[in-house]
């Protein structure tokens, strides 16, 4: 177990650093309501601009993928460059994107806008994590860290929430396309106030970019997600399976680079020392196997309740709101008392609940099919509690010990597994429920979706065994 003790010769904290939290998590959920509206907008999409299931895929999934690959690369440019400088070139291109999304004439214009504000948040939001952990002293970085999982709970929950409200509205006859709109007015409040009071900080050390190390992570992230995606609607041809396959050495070669690069003394793109810490490369598998599951079941159940029982957007996503209740309540008691004192049981514990919950959905629905919606809600409010008591220590724990130097490639690191994860989850998801739909029904394809969700979640439950027990035992 570490400890710290204070330095009284230490400069005092920035005064402002409870603010600069505040624009960082507000950049967080920004990129985490982009990340879960599809599932509530996608209908509405389609009806004006066509396409399939596979076009409805892409616009998550395009998002997600392109955010997994950037993200890499783009923590460390705010070592080389500076986190504040990037954090508002990636804010400014998040928010133009946006527009252009709202705009977009076309799926594939769509698809393309969506996959250009991937990038942006790719480099805006690894930023955060590295300005909390160089302005915050180590005797609050507990509590700043603590802020995240709750925000990003609410954020993932309340995106479909909000997609069906901003839908409902249909302000200035613009429909779907507020749900993409809505971040320039934001975005551009979070810009004005993040030049006032965010702090410049960067790694203490020189990093050079890695354009192999990026080439060899984006090409393996590619050959792994593409079919995925694309498979179903093609048939699964052979060469969907080959690229699976060929992911596997392409990444390899890319794990050899980055320790050789670092062996060498050159700046590798991921810190080979990260995973050495037993904490974070547990954080890794939890948290691609955990946001895997949640993203995708996020996507299917805004698109069930709209393809299946009929329901309008906004009562889509108002069928949301005991799981984002739960998700506050598991939060607050995970993050100001429970995940505090006991640390990771309470994460299992919270995956536990969270795997009950959906059980108690598929319970509904052979019980009592949703017709008003207010039939899943005992259910949902389960696994929001649970889904709260998960996340809330969560980044607290894997980050706890990573040291300033390497915050930058640590937190590109993270953020770029729950990406990948969340982007796998929506292919594979996806794709079990179209392909069950197609010959089962909705209702049973959404069932099956469940079932497969609860057992990714479980899955987290048994990996988080290797985490440490609480934040501060690091190896």
């Amino acid at each position: 177990m570490t400890t710290t003790t204070e330095d009284p010769t230490a400069a005092p904290p920035y005064a402002l650093r409870w603010v600069a939290l505040v624009v960082v998590l507000v950049a967080e959920i920004m990129d985490l309501l982009d990340a879960t509206v599809v599932g509530i907008a996608a209908p509405s999409i389609q009806r004006e601009l066509g396409g399939g299931a596979t076009t409805i895929q892409w616009i998550a999934a395009g998002y997600t993928l392109a955010y997994a690959v950037g993200l890499v690369t783009g923590g460390r440019l705010g070592d080389l460059y500076g986190r504040r400088r990037i954090f508002l070139v990636g804010l400014t291109g998040f928010v133009v994107f946006s527009a252009l999304c709202g705009l977009a004439p076309t799926p594939g214009v769509l698809i393309a806008c969506r996959v250009l504000q991937g990038l942006a948040g790719a480099i805006l939001i690894p930023q955060g994590f590295g300005i909390v952990k160089s302005t915050f002293p180590p005797k609050e970085l507990g509590a700043a860290f603590g802020a995240f999982g709750p925000a990003m709970g609410l954020a993932a929950v309340g995106g479909p929430i909000l997609a069906g409200g901003l839908i409902a509205w249909d302000l200035g006859g613009a429909g779907w396309r507020t749900v993409f709109l809505v971040n320039v007015p934001i975005g551009l409040a979070c810009l004005a106030l993040a030049l006032r009071v965010l702090p410049e900080s960067r790694g203490e050390r020189t990093a050079r970019p890695d354009p192999l190390g990026t080439a060899l992570v984006t090409a393996g992230l590619l050959l792994l997600v593409f079919p995925l995606v694309q498979g179903r609607e093609l048939g699964w041809p052979a060469w969907t399976y080959v690229m699976m396959a060929a992911a596997v050495p392409v990444l390899g070669v890319f794990a050899w680079h980055q320790v050789r690069r670092a062996r060498t003394g050159r700046s590798p793109l991921v810190e080979p020392a990260l995973f050495r810490a037993r904490a974070f490369s547990g954080g890794m598998a939890v948290g691609l196997v955990f946001f895997a599951g949640m993203t995708g079941l996020f996507l299917v159940l805004g698109l069930y309740l709209q393809l299946g029982p009929g329901f309008t957007p906004l009562r889509a996503g108002l069928v949301l709101a005991p799981w984002a209740l739960g998700v506050a309540v598991g939060a607050t008691l995970s993050g100001t008392w429970l995940g505090r004192r006991f640390g990771r049981p309470v994460l299992q514990g919270g995956a536990v609940v969270m795997a009950a919950g959906i059980a108690g959905i598929v319970l509904t629905l052979h019980v009592a099919p949703p017709s008003t919606g207010w039939e899943l809600a005992p259910a949902l409010l389960v696994s929001g509690i649970g889904m709260g008591l998960f996340i809330a220590p969560f980044f607290d724990i894997v980050l706890a010990g990573v040291t300033l130097p390497m915050v930058g490639s640590a937190s590109g690191v993270l953020n770029a597994d729950q990406q990948l994860g969340s982007a796998i989850g929506v292919a594979v998801l996806g794709t079990v429920f179209f392909s069950t739909a197609t010959t089962r029904g909705m209702g049973p394809a959404f069932e099956v979706v469940l079932w497969v969700t609860a057992a990714m979640v479980l899955a987290g439950a048994a990996l988080a065994m290797l985490l440490p027990r609480r934040a501060r035992e690091q190896d």
